[in-house]
């Protein structure tokens, strides 16, 4: 019979733990938390120092009972749910659901589920650290109480079923923001200038870029600029004034922390965030590998520490010594030094043994699993190398003898730079890094004979800040100190999920719904949407999590505000509550007058004479502009995924759309529509980019 309880939190590491402790060891799983905040109510007592309430979760009382057989014959009990705050509150409620105060209870923690990994976790067992239990309970009252207290008014002003919440709120401001900055956006025109030189005996030419005068950087603004300075270079003749040779490096990349994994997986593999958590669990729980079992394959998956550990940074400079030679391991550490607050407590996620290539595991992997070990493993392995080295060119192209009084004014450039040391590069290039590097096809000096032989000009036009990306935005929540490792991927599926944010081709759209709540939120309860206040409450739970502020403290100086915010928000739109607005649509049913009405997909039209008549019909929201290509009306229409946009009511049989909402004024240059962005109306036409004040 077994002496020994090991309890974990997923099924999944069972067997593979069982497996590494042998006969005197049982192991089962809780499937997670036992006990949670009771579903029905706020789930704690504010006049009572507030004091959590915990029940069983509905569901689990067979699970705890079948614990509760296994703890009656175990010795020892050790508790070995994930190394961080929710783990540790996990095996907090499971010490006091199966009454284990008077038994020998130890907490084990591990970072990867190998053979040497869990047996030094028993070596080194602990008892529970209320700390991090407490930092867990106080995120998860704050996030019941503006979750329960807001919640119910977005219910009673747009609709049941949506749901406000402490860190999401402020994720779909910042997706808000960045839609507003870039609906106000003005485009700028500019022009680019560069010249082809043909060098003697050398087939492919020299291309230079205009760069200005000789101490000046130049901007080419319009047209007019441009002409000005292409007629100075009429007649003007070309020398090379200075070459410089240099070197620089590029540093090896960290490895992957929860954030950066997920942005990389996204830019690379096009991995949501939430399919990057669920297969990097997979590979983390265990992987079953021919002739060698199942065996955890990453380290622990939710960690914003890039820090190795000693054992590992040695195994990984002797595998890359051997394989790669001396010239290629950095031999130190590359950690990167940061004041900001990480929760240190794990690695940097890597592979649990540097030795199994994606390539040995490949046939143990599904799709998705070798991409993603693929990542992690070429990331980690080029962490530990050195940088790699270039060659740079900088060539400066004189224009002399011009039609102007001073031709040897404007200057061209040329940089160039080629590889000397690829370093890390062997192993991990990042994706953005993947252009190619411009190289000269001979050595350049000033006596090179140089050869004007054609310009090539370009006009552009500056671009507002892209739209979010799932990645961009997990950097963005990172940078601002929003949220932890585990919320990211959650926070981001629950905008999704509630149709307050679409995406389309990877970029993150607000959808009318997400303008709605947003807007509701902002008015009603500015601190809760507050970057700054939420990144020092994040702050204030790792004080908790060190022991430096009391847990009850956060949460009492938080509700008494949020109280009186909700009790005046209630207050307020409760006047401003309206009745159903009506359309001037009629019902084809009953003929009554057809209402605007809020549903899951924003508004839509319904008779009022429901339930006698459920007569429905899509909204479309006339603009009072004509359209034109056809004359008849434009109405705001939404994309399949809730993008807002605006088209001509004859779709299909019209094609006219734009994003931006037209007014009545037409461009008084080119005649075409204007549209308004922030407090200016901009021609629809870039080539012709009109710009006026909005009256």
């Amino acid at each position: 019979m077994a002496k020994y309880l090991v309890i974990v939190e997923s099924p999944a590491k069972v067997k593979t733990i069982k497996k590494f402790l042998g006969p005197n060891y049982e192991v089962t799983a809780s499937n997670g938390h036992v006990r949670d905040m009771p579903k029905s109510q706020l789930g704690f007592d504010a006049a009572n120092n507030y004091e959590p309430k915990y029940i069983t979760i509905r569901g689990k009382g067979d699970i705890l009972a079948k614990l509760r057989r296994e703890v009656k014959k175990a010795e020892k009990i050790y508790l070995a749910t994930d190394p961080d705050r929710e783990g540790e509150a996990i095996s907090w409620h499971l010490l006091k659901a199966l009454k284990l105060e008077d038994k020998k209870v130890y907490r084990i923690t591990f970072n990867e589920i190998t053979k040497n990994a869990i047996k030094d976790s028993l070596k080194n067992a602990r008892e529970i650290d209320m700390d991090l239990v407490d930092a867990q309970q106080a995120r998860r009252m704050l996030d019941r109480m503006v979750g329960y207290r807001i919640s119910p008014l977005l219910w009673s002003k747009v609709k049941r079923g949506l749901s406000a919440g402490r860190v999401q709120s402020v994720a779909l401001r910042i997706i808000c923001d960045r839609e507003e900055e870039i609906n106000a956006f003005i485009p700028e025109e500019y022009w680019t200038l560069a010249a082809t030189f043909a060098i003697p005996g050398e087939r492919k030419p020299l291309v230079a870029k205009y760069y200005g005068t000789r101490n000046t950087k130049v901007t080419i603004g319009s047209e007019a600029e441009l002409q000005t300075i292409l007629k100075d270079l009429a007649d003007a003749t070309y020398r090379i004034g200075e070459v410089k040779k240099g070197e620089r490096i590029k540093k090896a990349p960290l490895p992957f922390t929860t954030s950066t994994l997920q942005q990389e997986a996204s830019k690379v593999l096009n991995f949501s965030t939430q399919k990057t958590m669920s297969v990097a669990q997979q590979l983390y729980e265990g992987i079953d590998i021919k002739e060698v079992g199942t065996v955890g394959v990453i380290t622990y998956l939710r960690t914003d520490s890039t820090r190795v550990s000693e054992e590992a940074a040695q195994i990984a400079e002797e595998y890359i010594r051997k394989n790669y030679g001396d010239d290629y391991a950095a031999g130190s550490d590359n950690e990167k030094k940061s004041n900001k607050k990480i929760q240190d407590a794990h690695e940097a996620i890597r592979p649990t043994e540097i030795t199994r290539t994606p390539i040995e595991l490949k046939e143990s992997l599904s799709r998705d699993q070798f991409r993603l070990y693929q990542l992690i493993w070429k990331r980690f392995v080029a962490s530990r190398m050195n940088p790699a080295k270039y060659e740079t060119t900088s060539i400066r192209i004189d224009a002399v003898n011009g039609a102007s009084s001073d031709g040897s004014a404007h200057r061209f450039t040329v940089a160039a730079s080629r590889v000397i040391f690829d370093g890390f590069r062997s192993v991990y290039v990042e994706d953005e890094e993947k252009e190619e590097n411009i190289t000269l096809a001979r050595k350049v000096d000033t006596d090179t004979e140089l050869k004007w032989q054609e310009f090539d000009h370009k006009q552009h036009f500056t671009q507002p800040s892209p739209h979010y990306t799932e990645a961009s935005l997990v950097k963005a929540l990172e940078e601002l100190g929003i949220g932890r490792p585990s919320t990211y991927a959650p926070t981001i599926t629950t905008i999704l999920a509630r149709r307050y944010v679409t995406k389309e081709n990877k970029n993150l759209y607000v959808t009318e719904l997400g303008e709605v709540v947003n807007r509701m939120m902002v008015d009603a309860f500015p601190t809760i949407v507050d970057v700054n206040f939420t990144a020092n409450l994040e702050a204030l739970l790792d004080g908790v999590e060190e022991g430096s502020v009391n847990w009850k403290t956060v949460v009492s100086n938080f509700y008494p505000d949020l109280d009186e915010a909700v009790q005046i928000a209630e207050k307020e739109l409760a006047e401003v509550q309206i009745a159903d607005e009506v359309s001037d649509q009629v019902c084809e049913l009953c003929g009554r007058q057809m209402v605007i009405k809020y549903g899951p997909h924003g508004r839509f039209l319904a008779c009022p004479g429901f339930p006698e008549c459920r007569n429905t019909a899509p909204f479309l929201e006339k603009i009072g502009v004509p359209c034109p290509k056809c004359g008849k009306d434009i109405v705001a229409r939404k994309t399949k995924k809730g993008r807002r946009y605006f088209g001509c009511i004859d779709n299909p049989d019209c094609d006219f759309m734009v994003w931006q909402k037209p007014s009545k004024e037409t461009c008084p240059e080119c005649g075409s529509v204007l549209l308004e962005k922030g407090n200016k109306l901009v021609c629809v036409s870039e080539s012709c980019g009109y710009v006026k004040p909005k009256q």
